[in-house]
């Protein structure tokens, strides 16, 4: 029989979420493995956040000289995809390396390779037999794989921003956050842009009134937008490819240079063989209790964008779930339930979008009696001085307490001001209580007096 490897915890994911827990638990004196079936530091360092904030920067500053032009700007600046691409890869390069080294370093052991339950407490890894006391299974997500003829033709969001050189012409499936922000992108530097989704619009999740002011200022761009189709085939032309859609019950059709599967992100769980650990999960990942261990295995636990918790899919919330998995693992000094505060939520489009807290449809359901205000305000003085004419708010402030239920923000900067109002709604201010504050002017934060 072979030999079988014993640890008292094994890690699957070696982003934010499982990096944290490794590390805490060998600092415990815990005998720790990890394993990544891609390249270590997860999602957010290597194909996520990070490099796409990177890219967000040059297109910001392009964004902001075709709004002065002709308030001081009289030429346009000159761009190099290639030199821009280097760039960020001085953010990525070391990632890799640098994580290994850290586990190294730790004397935490290291596998290349996404494990299989064989079962309840044993995982197969490498050719290797693992015995493990406790699982944590913190993977994240993963592009969903079109289900249509032709879709090996689709590139995914990591290899956009791996793309070499930036083609003529580009049509995203899928106008979620991802597939909105790289159309920007792309439209901004001068990409012919064409965006096709199932829906009536793009970003469900985002109130339908601040995206409908995303919309025009996308189209305004040269971003062209498909709705209420669904792709059914790409085919591989000369120079281009040609995707199929079925729109209203009627076939059409569209050309670019390149396709790029916008369409969302699954649980990266299908490679885990999560029945034979008799690991519970559905469509939105492992299943877990407020614990954040999973109800038919206690011997599993998932954090991050991988747990079907309340939690969304974002880094800092991949992080708070890792600490709360961590003081359970440890029980230091009693297990800990999942509390989530306010979540904010961003798209890096041009400008911005930002939520945070209940939309106007939540706050009826929840029975709140509340004050909604909603106004577009490119009179304000920093939307003017900018050149900005998509700057609007809603807020939604509970008439009883006079706390701030929820706020749904469009403009250049309100992935900063939406936290703001994730202060305010954590620290439980009220509308009052802000209004009497000073704030520093003319800054884009003050406005929030006027949003309440």
């Amino acid at each position: 029989m072979p030999k079988i490897e014993e640890f008292d915890v094994f890690v699957i994911g070696t982003g934010t979420a499982g990096k944290k827990v490794a590390t805490e638990c060998v600092k415990a004196g815990w005998k720790v493995a990890i394993a990544d079936n891609r390249e270590f530091g997860g999602t957010c360092s290597n194909r996520g956040c990070d490099p796409k904030k990177v890219l967000l920067g040059l297109t910001e500053i392009i964004d902001r000289a075709e709004r002065m032009r002709g308030y001081g700007i009289t030429k346009m600046p000159e761009f190099s995809w290639e030199d821009l691409m280097a760039f960020k890869e001085s953010f990525v390069n070391s990632i890799p390396r640098r994580t290994e080294e850290d586990f190294e370093e730790l004397n935490i052991k290291m596998f290349h390779q996404s494990p299989k339950f064989i079962d309840k407490n044993t995982l197969s890894v490498e050719g290797k037999t693992i015995s493990a006391k406790k699982i944590v299974i913190a993977t994240g997500q993963k592009p969903l794989e079109l289900k249509i003829p032709g879709r090996e033709h689709a590139i995914v969001s990591d290899d956009f921003l791996n793309l070499k050189s930036l083609p003529e012409s580009m049509i995203f499936i899928g106008a979620g956050y991802i597939g909105m922000e790289f159309a920007h992108m792309a439209a901004r530097l001068g990409v012919n842009v064409t965006m096709i989704d199932t829906s009536d619009r793009p970003l469900n999740n985002f109130d339908k009134d601040i995206v409908g002011h995303l919309v025009t200022a996308s189209e305004k761009i040269g971003i062209k937008f498909i709705f209420n189709a669904e792709a059914t085939k790409i085919e591989k032309l000369r120079k281009n490819f040609r995707i199929t859609a079925n729109q209203n019950g009627k076939d059409i059709s569209e050309k670019a240079e390149l396709i790029i599967n916008t369409a969302g992100r699954v649980p990266s769980i299908d490679e885990l063989d999560l029945e034979k650990g008799e690991v519970s999960f559905s469509k939105k990942g492992i299943t877990v209790d407020k614990h954040l261990q999973n109800p038919t295995n206690k011997s599993v636990y998932a954090c991050g964008d991988v747990s079907d918790s309340e939690g969304l899919p974002l880094t800092p919330l991949s992080s708070k779930e890792a600490l709360i998995v961590i003081s359970n693992l440890l029980k230091t000094p009693s297990p800990i339930e999942a509390n989530y505060p306010p979540q904010p939520s961003v798209v890096f489009t041009l400008p911005n979008i930002a939520s945070v807290g209940l939309s106007e449809k939540e706050a009826k359901e929840k029975g709140y009696d509340y004050i909604l205000e909603y106004e577009l305000v490119p009179s304000w003085f920093n939307a003017k001085r900018v050149n900005s004419e998509e700057y609007a708010y809603k807020t939604l402030v509970d008439k009883k307490t006079d706390l701030i239920l929820g706020a749904h923000l469009i403009g250049l900067e309100a992935s900063e001001i939406i936290n703001m109002f994730v202060m305010a709604m954590c620290g439980k201010l009220t509308t009052k209580e802000l209004k009497n504050m000073i704030y520093a002017y003319p800054t884009w934060g003050s406005d929030m007096k006027g949003m309440l």
